[in-house]
């Protein structure tokens, strides 16, 4: 085709660049310049423009309170005015000067961000990117392919709200531009409705949610939208507004009051509540004044929601147990200051007193979660009305003695309870020795201690002998006290219970807490001024250039005969780079001591560093384990770090180095972190993954414990992921990897366990058709083989610490949990409940048969399993779990009559439920035949021990027919 057209002439013509703009008017940019600022409608008009840069600074001064005395509009009010030209803003300013403004760093551009934000750092201006956020995050958008806008408008919202003093220069900017105060009172109501109210909170949650779903590269996280966060944020902000320097104080103290009472409503109040009043009030006492005004500004119930708060967070956070446990006087410090800062804010209200002692004994109190001393502090604020004293008093007693109260509530809570009222006797005794000697002439003290004698469990009965005997030696003349000739009572855990009503604390001083060191340095939040990045592990520069010399083979004939040869070293992958200039070569080196292990597992940002920590972390733990105390000064700092350790660099066998790690903790220090990991699983903010690694870092570590530490080796070094498919829809494939890790070991562990217990029931039903047993032949085998195939006895360490340092934290956690949330907690989700009842199971195997405390475990461990049958019903995972626990129940418990005569309600509802299973689930899957053969296997169980003490359960069994 070339060839048959031939250029003739070539000509060339100037173009001019106005020519190229189209000739339509309406798509000529008008002249800014020209538009002169006079009235609010030229500034809307400049806005709607596309103006320049200048033409942008120069509308955005005008609007400003502090610009044109002659503007008609103020832009810090809400108005029909005011509305037009902040959606100006939002709407055509935003989208094309926002990504420049974080770009550009010039002096124009900076002024212009400034006022930029400075505009919209007011009611109308929040309201309208909440409005714009919840345009872009509609139903009818959530397929759009450009998600920039919406993580644009996201940056903006979190640069307005940054700050902690938002809401002070709000509150400010609305009062001075109020012409009433009336006007100002409703703007003000509706900015608290619009903070604390959550409606930032749902459309930030519901447009990062979308944004998530189109790009989850763009979308790493934003704190506007975390609920946890965006309270801290709030907290922050409410506790900066109190101590700000105002002229109205009254008024200010009532507007954050009135802030402070809508933050509750958002779910966090706890949180809120740490940095409003506990914070400030820590950090500096003469700040307890401006606390206390903030907190007579409240409701009734919103005080008593304050102090059962401060209980709870003092207990929780503020108390480390580790360095107060084996020092007197510095407890009795911390306590007197608790008992200070308790008495600040409870003393004046008699219904604050109410709080005080309704908390002290009720059933479901938050006490049974408290720490020790919290109690003892509580105890020392009320010792001094002994109105209030002697109702604690008559509430710790009747709880203490009732029959059903003995019966079904965790052993652990009613050693707490048995704890208080030990303490409170002592102190009734010495404010009025008259009034507890007529408690202990009451029926209702003689009853407690009889049904407490009487009870099946051990332990119970143990409590009320040495309530029956400390009560005694206060009262009762020497020849007529109470005693009990039981070894337990002389024991050093009998003479710490009677030791308690010697217990007398004073109130001091808040000083007293400060002086302590009991209050840990809190965390920096980061997450709230930095948006959470992912960073790749970039090579590290070397410092040092380094020289290239040539090197020459020497010929092996010419050398010298008596120099040695060496062979080549091996090659390093950090040097097979090619530029000399990033091979690193400053290595780090192993740690040596617990706190070089600790600063390496938090130094997330050294690579290198990082990974050396965790690898050695589990052989360093063991080796320091009973040399010196490195192990037992930084087990619960340690534990916690790696509690919540995340897998930022996607390492090779994280979960099994990490789950090594606490194990390694767990077995160094059984008793304490037991009883740490526990309380932690409930009461630790981790994740469902984490939590189900505290599960099996209590079940493997037990084990361990127990004497099957090679049996287990392999479960804790190998990634065990199941092949058989969930059992309704699987995860994505990186969380299936993540939640299938944590959970392997325990499955694995109960599969086999599963084998071993159904086999002889399968063996001897075999037997019953192949004729008579004189008929079949036996083999005997030589007393030597015997000997080689039977394996040594393992002494069992953790039968002595199972109940109280596993067994017990774990239900009766569980139950005050359960109490205190229903079903509304991740801890009653079908993956968290089925691993929690597996490794309650594998705890009491574990324990074996021998156990002292192996009746009251199995009496709570029963009580758990019927409590939560109906939520097994409807969930084959939880019903899996809950067969498999009845199953270890009756294997563990050889002693059959024993089963009969104290469990024998229990077994029959039991054998009943089981049946209607059984019959419901049909086979011809692999989990239907799964759950049958359970099913089948607890059947057999129970019906062999209705069949052999059928005379003992005929009393129950017709009660419950």
């Amino acid at each position: 085709m070339e060839s048959l057209l031939t250029a003739r002439s070539t000509r060339r013509t100037a173009v001019v660049e106005d020519e190229l703009r189209p000739s339509n008017s309406a798509l000529q940019a008008p002249d800014n310049d020209s538009i002169k600022l006079q009235i609010w409608s030229d500034a809307l008009r400049l806005l709607q423009s596309k103006p320049s840069s200048e033409d942008l600074l120069r509308a955005l001064q005008w609007l400003l309170p502090t610009g044109s005395l002659e503007m008609s509009v103020n832009i810090k009010i809400p108005g029909p005015q005011t509305t037009q030209l902040v959606n100006a803003i939002v709407n055509n300013v935003v989208p094309d000067y926002w990504p420049l403004l974080q770009q550009l760093d010039s002096a124009i551009m900076k002024r212009v961000r400034k006022l930029l934000l400075r505009c919209l750092t007011s009611l109308a201006g929040i309201g309208a990117l909440l409005a714009r956020l919840r345009a872009l995050g509609s139903q009818e958008l959530k397929v759009s392919t450009n998600p920039q806008p919406l993580a644009e408008t996201f940056d903006l919202l979190e640069n307005i709200l940054r700050k902690d003093g938002t809401v002070s220069q709000l509150w400010t900017e609305l009062r001075e531009a109020a012409v009433k105060a009336a006007q100002h009172s409703l703007l003000w109501k509706e900015l608290v409705s619009m903070l604390g109210g959550g409606r930032i909170l749902s459309v930030a949650a519901e447009a990062g949610s979308t944004l998530n779903r189109l790009n989850p590269d763009i979308y790493e996280g934003n704190w506007v939208a975390d609920g946890k966060l965006y309270s801290d944020w709030l907290g922050r902000n409410i506790r900066h507004f109190l101590f700000a320097k105002i002229e109205s104080q009254d008024e200010k103290m009532k507007a954050t009051a009135v802030l402070l009472s809508k933050a509750f409503s958002l779910g966090y109040t706890g949180r809120i509540i740490d940095v409003v009043f506990l914070q400030p009030t820590l950090g500096d006492v003469q700040n307890l004044g401006i606390c206390r005004s903030l907190f007579r500004n409240l409701a009734k119930h919103e005080q008593k929601s304050v102090v059962l708060n401060i209980l709870r967070i003092i207990s929780g956070v503020y108390i480390p147990r580790q360095k107060l446990r084996d020092d007197p006087k510095v407890r009795g410090k911390v306590v007197g200051g608790i008992a200070a800062l308790i008495r600040e804010y409870a003393e004046d209200e008699l219904y604050l007193q109410d709080v005080l002692v309704e908390w002290l004994t009720s059933i479901s109190g938050g006490n049974l979660s408290s720490d020790e001393l919290t109690r003892r502090a509580v105890i020392a604020v009320i010792a001094s009305k002994l109105d209030a004293l002697e109702a604690v008093l008559h509430g710790l007693l009747q709880v203490f003695g009732d029959k059903l109260y003995i019966k079904n509530t965790p052993i652990l809570h009613q050693e707490v309870n048995a704890r208080s009222l030990l303490m409170v006797a002592g102190y009734v005794n010495r404010v009025k020795p008259s009034s507890l000697t007529a408690v202990a002439r009451s029926s209702m003290y003689i009853n407690a201690i009889s049904n407490r004698i009487a009870a099946s469990s051990q332990r119970s009965r143990f409590l009320g002998m040495i309530v029956g005997t400390a009560i005694s030696e206060l009262v009762d003349p020497k020849d007529k006290r109470m005693k009990f000739s039981v070894e337990e009572i002389d024991s050093p855990d009998g003479k710490a219970f009677l030791a308690l009503v010697q217990t007398s604390d004073s109130i001091g001083s808040i000083k007293d807490l400060l002086s302590t060191s009991a209050i840990p340095e809190k965390p920096r939040m980061s997450s709230i001024n930095e948006v959470p990045q992912v960073r790749k592990r970039a090579k590290a520069k070397a410092t040092t250039t380094s020289k290239i010399m040539s090197t020459e083979e020497a010929d092996s004939s010419s050398g010298d005969d008596d120099l040695p040869t060496y062979g080549k070293p091996d090659s390093d992958p950090e040097d097979e780079e090619e530029d000399a200039t990033l091979v690193e070569r400053n290595k780090p080196s192993a740690p040596v001591y617990i706190r070089d292990l600790i600063a390496g597992l938090s130094d997330v940002e050294n690579y290198n560093r990082h990974k050396l920590a965790l690898t050695t972390a589990a052989s360093l733990i063991r080796q320091k384990a009973n040399f010196g105390t490195e192990v037992s000064d930084h087990c619960e700092e340690l534990a916690s770090r790696l509690t919540g350790l995340n897998d930022k660099y996607n390492l090779e066998n994280f979960q099994q180095m990490r789950l090594q790690t606490m194990i390694a903790i767990l077995v160094a220090r059984p008793l304490q972190m037991g009883q740490w990991f526990s309380n932690t699983y409930f009461n630790g903010d981790y994740s469902m993954s984490q939590r189900a690694a505290i599960l099996t870092t209590l079940s493997i570590g037990a084990r361990e414990l127990a004497g099957f530490k090679k049996e287990d080796s392999a479960l804790t070094g190998a990634n065990l992921v199941s092949d058989t498919p969930f059992p309704s829809k699987q995860l994505p494939d990186k969380l299936h990897k993540i939640y299938a890790a944590e959970a392997a070991p325990v499955n694995a562990l109960t599969q086999s366990m599963e084998r071993v217990m159904i086999q002889p029931m399968a063996m001897e039903a075999a037997e019953k058709f192949t004729g008579p047993k004189a008929l079949k032949v036996r083999t005997f085998s030589s007393r030597m083989e015997v000997e080689k195939r039977r394996k040594k006895a393992i002494p069992n360490e953790l039968a002595k610490i199972v109940a109280e340092g596993f067994f017990f934290p774990l239900t009766g956690g569980w139950k005050s949990h359960f109490r205190t949330f229903g079903d509304r907690s991740a801890h009653t989700s079908p993956f968290l409940l089925s691993h929690f009842l597996k490794t309650l199971a594998l705890l009491l195997h574990a324990s074996g048969p021998s156990t002292l405390s192996l009746p009251q475990m199995t009496s709570e461990y029963w009580s758990l399993i019927l409590s939560i049958r109906t939520t097994a019903t409807g969930d084959v995972m939880i019903l899996e779990a809950l067969l498999f626990a009845i199953l270890t129940l009756l294997d563990v418990n050889e002693d059959k009559r024993v089963i009969a005569q104290s469990h024998a309600r229990e077994l029959l509802e039991t054998q009943a439920w089981v049946e209607a299973v059984f019959e419901k689930i049909g086979g011809g899957s692999e989990e239907g035949e799964r759950i049958r053969t359970l099913a089948a296997g607890v059947l057999v169980g129970t019906r062999e021990v209705v069949e052999k003490h059928q005379r003992i359960l005929l009393g129950d069994m017709a009660d419950f027919m």
